[in-house]
């Protein structure tokens, strides 16, 4: 008590009781799990009644350092709110007071350091005591309360300190209800995302999907998917934005940024600020305003398949982003996977349609370029390419073109181009090394070759090599102009090669085995003319002189004695026999051609001598190569051979033309019809004869309804292969 009887305990009871009562109210509110930005500004007004302050701020203190005012009261312009700055090293020196819950008091000098902001100084406090808001044992944040008139009196600290208790409960129960929201709406997110990935949806849907999800969730300026590509590049494959941004169409991973080291390191990137970057891909981000990036490889089956990144222009991000980001880039992974799957699976499904199409044409035996035009055109096709080529190594180290195809006329290039080889592009390394190859950017390409290929737009090209026999025969090749071709495509292409190698390698077979089977015709006519010309020029010539000594035998024999009619029966019989002799030599080489009269002659007298009327009709202008007249003939003799012996026909039609490089013989008859290949030697033995010069063959005979032959001989040397060579 006093002198005058007042109680001096009396005024601190009532600053007691009133700083109790308003942490009471402030207690209530925290209680309520009142918003922080509420339960900010009852601290302040109450802070300010009670302490007598010029100035009450609460900031928040990110890991960085960085000082973020969130509420305040008493500030004067130019101090703007959400004001920034980091703790110079005095202040950040205080620190371990902060954290061991210890107000710290600043006097005059303090609070003009220049380690503080203008605006700060420009406040002209004298006396500041600052507390640390302690959230689960870290520095959340600060309060502080300033004077502009006289120091702060003493006791503040501990004052202080009571409500920086009270704001850390409704900080952390506000943290706890974010986190507790935050994981509601992840997990509603993931369920939305992994419902499209369970229906199949396609990827862009579901990538569409995951950026919009992850930038929401984490309040992120902007999401993106990148793909990694060959060649140390990346494309954009998905993107959701809060706000515009510059659009990125793929850069090179160069330098030192964050897309660069997780396609360097296959691992999740820290969040740092991209001011310290370099590279294009940096230069980007800052231009576009980026200021804060977390980065997230996106891995399928083991391999590295891109990224996805979530950017901010405002501030950093949630510590946990990366956490959070790799439970979407998994669900994205597992869309990708599946559908890589399914894709695989119709790539092999249309791999082996076109493979049996073009099998078809091979085990059909048809020509070659058919079967190149139909790899090239198979092959651009089913791999989505813009151009496919097949072609043919030459003797003279060159390259010819004998199967190609194009999606667009730029880059049509004829069959029968040749091209100079020499350089750095896939057709000459091929020839060099034997191995498939492929070149992702024909900008760093050299040669004749590749300077083509620059001037038709080619972006990139993959070759496979095709092998016959054992020898590098030439290349099969797909062509883009948009980008590197997918990893796979030179085993979808050795497929092809294999079809190709088999078609090259039957069609050689063929033309050896036509080669040979000319030559046995050949050599059988020439043996033929042979043994004609030696029944001619001995046997005939040895009877007709035995003939001749008869003829005078007889003159010398009396008139009507035994030995003169002898004599004439053998006259009679060496006739005969040299009758027959002729008609024998006749049948193994005619005559008429052996002397160069021609077809036309040849073949009126076949008509002659046939036991049936026969109608003839030769178009023929000039000479023919012998293997084609000789075919015609004996086609000819042995049609009418077998009209005289079993058709039972009244006459026969023999028309032969010559046109457009063949000669086409057409025999028919009004017989009885019925003629089959398998039935008897003649027809067997006239197809291998029409087959063995490169020729075809037809039969129509319907029972009572005559017989027709048609055949087709090829006017060419017959003993000369095919060269693929152009």
């Amino acid at each position: 008590m006093t002198a005058d009887g007042t109680d001096e305990t009396a005024p601190l009871l009532k600053e007691i009781e009133e700083e109790q009562a308003a942490l009471r109210r402030v207690a209530t509110l925290v209680a309520a799990g009142t918003e922080p930005a509420a339960v900010f500004a009852s601290v302040i007004e109450e802070v300010v009644a009670l302490f007598d302050a010029d100035i009450v701020a609460i900031n928040r203190l990110d890991p960085d350092g960085e000082v973020v005012l969130v509420a305040s009261q008493g500030l004067v312009d130019p101090l703007q709110e959400f004001n920034r700055f980091t703790l110079g090293p005095s202040f950040a020196a205080v620190l371990p007071d902060w954290q061991a819950g210890r107000a710290v008091r600043f006097d005059a000098a303090a609070m003009s350091s220049p380690e503080l902001p203008e605006e700060r100084r420009a406040q002209r406090i004298l006396s500041k005591v600052t507390a640390a808001i302690l959230v689960e044992g870290r520095i959340w944040g600060l309060m502080g309360v300033g004077s502009r008139r006289a120091p702060l009196p003493p006791g503040t600290e501990q004052r202080l300190v009571r409500f920086t208790e009270l704001i850390a409960i409704a900080v952390a129960c506000a943290l706890a209800h974010a986190e507790l929201r935050g994981f509601a709406d992840e997990q509603a997110a993931l369920r939305r995302v992994a419902t499209l990935v369970a229906r199949a949806a396609p990827p862009q849907e579901v990538l569409a999907a995951v950026t919009q999800e992850t930038g929401q969730l984490l309040g992120a300026s902007l999401a993106l998917i990148t793909r990694y590509r060959p060649g140390h590049s990346q494309t954009l494959v998905s993107t959701w934005r809060s706000t515009p941004l510059p659009e990125d169409a793929g850069k090179p991973l160069r330098g030192r940024n964050m897309h660069t080291m997780v396609f360097e390191i296959g691992q999740a990137a820290p969040i740092y600020d991209y001011a310290a970057s370099s590279g294009q891909l940096a230069e980007d981000a800052w231009t576009a305003g980026i200021r804060a990036l977390v980065t997230v490889p996106i891995s399928i089956q083991g391999r590295l398949w891109g990224a996805m990144s979530v950017a901010s222009t405002e501030g950093p991000l949630p510590p946990d982003a990366g956490e959070r980001l790799a439970g979407f880039t998994e669900l994205a992974a597992t869309a990708i996977a599946n559908a890589e799957a399914r894709m695989k699976l119709r790539q092999f499904a249309d791999d082996h349609a076109a493979l049996r199409r073009v099998a078809m044409l091979v085990t059909r035996g048809a020509p070659l370029e058919a079967a190149f035009a139909a790899v090239t055109e198979e092959v651009g096709r089913v791999l989505a390419v813009d151009a496919a080529s097949l072609q043919q190594y030459t003797s003279d180290g060159s390259s010819v073109f004998v199967g190609a195809w194009a999606s667009s006329d730029p880059l049509r290039v004829p069959v029968g181009f040749r091209g100079t080889l020499g350089g750095e592009d896939v057709t000459s390394l091929m020839l060099r090394t034997g191995q498939p190859h492929r070149i992702d950017d024909y900008e760093a390409a050299t040669g004749p070759v590749a300077e083509l290929a620059c001037q038709l737009g080619v972006r990139s090209s993959v070759g496979v090599p095709v092998t016959v026999g054992g020898r590098l025969w030439g290349v099969l090749s797909a062509v883009s102009r948009s980008g590197p071709l997918p990893p796979g495509t030179e085993t979808r292409l050795a497929r092809f090669t294999e079809l190709t190698a088999t078609a090259v390698s039957s069609a050689e077979a063929r033309a050896a085995l036509a080669v040979s089977r000319a030559r046995i015709v050949a050599a059988a006519d020439a043996t033929r003319r042979r043994i004609e010309g030696q029944l001619n020029e001995a046997a005939q010539e040895r009877l007709v002189s035995l003939a001749t000594h008869l003829r005078a035998a007889q003159a010398a024999a009396p008139g009507g004695s035994e030995l003169g009619q002898r004599l004439e029966r053998m006259i009679t019989e060496t006739s005969g026999v040299l009758e027959q002799l002729r008609e024998i030599a006749r049948g193994l080489h005619p005559a008429v051609l052996a002397d160069g009269g021609g077809l036309r002659p040849a073949l009126a007298a076949l008509a002659v001598r046939s036991a049936i009327p026969v109608r003839l009709d030769v178009r023929v202008a000039g000479p023919l190569p012998e293997s084609a007249e000789l075919t015609a003939y004996y086609a000819v003799s042995e049609a009418l051979t077998n009209i005289a012996k079993h058709a039972y026909a009244s006459e026969a039609q023999v028309d032969v033309a010559a046109q457009d490089g063949v000669l086409r013989v057409e025999v028919r008859d009004d017989g009885c019809g019925g003629a089959d290949f398998s039935h008897g030697s003649g027809l067997a033995g006239l197809r291998d004869r029409v087959e063995a010069v490169g020729g075809q063959i037809s039969l129509r005979s319907k029972p009572e309804a005559g017989t027709t032959v048609e055949i087709t001989l090829p006017l060419h040397d017959p003993g000369v292969p095919i060269n693929l060579e152009r």
